[in-house]
């Protein structure tokens, strides 16, 4: 698929981008090239490929779920302007 002059004029406008006058042709060129690509890349035929979520075969690194901190609740509801239940109380915002 190969762009025009006034096809890539409008992508411009559209996309709100200033392009030199003596750019436009380059533009076209480089950008028909890369349709040209997307176009033989959606000829291939994937039936038979898996879909994956990574290219890399890995294992994320997780680092072990254990408490490192104690609970330190009732320090932090002490400071608390109003608390009731163990939980804080705020001021109502919506009616």
């Amino acid at each position: 698929m190969a762009l025009t002059t006034e096809e890539v004029n409008k992508i411009a406008y559209l996309a709100r981008l200033g392009i030199d006058e003596q750019d436009v042709d380059s533009y076209a060129k480089e950008l028909s090239g890369i349709l040209n690509l997307v176009e033989q890349m959606s000829s291939v035929n994937t039936e038979q490929v898996t879909p994956m979520a990574h290219p890399m075969d890995q294992v994320q690194r997780l680092r072990v779920d254990e408490v490192t901190e104690g609970d330190q609740r009732e320090l932090f509801q002490a400071q608390a302007p109003d608390v009731e239940a163990g939980l804080y109380l705020v001021p109502k915002v919506i009616d």
